[in-house]
């Protein structure tokens, strides 16, 4: 489950670095950056927990 969130932020990032550098989408490249920064911070907290 682990690997399938950090897939999943890596996807958003770099969905997000597309979008902000190659296409003018407004802010839905931000929702998709603060997406991924999210779940990287969820799997930080859990993996502290472990």
């Amino acid at each position: 489950m682990r690997n399938i969130l950090y897939i999943i932020a890596i996807i958003l990032l770099i969905g997000w670095a597309i979008g902000f550098f190659a296409y003018s989408l407004g802010s839905v490249i931000h929702i998709l950056l603060v997406i991924a920064v999210i779940v990287i911070l969820l799997n930080i907290i859990q993996g502290r927990r472990v």
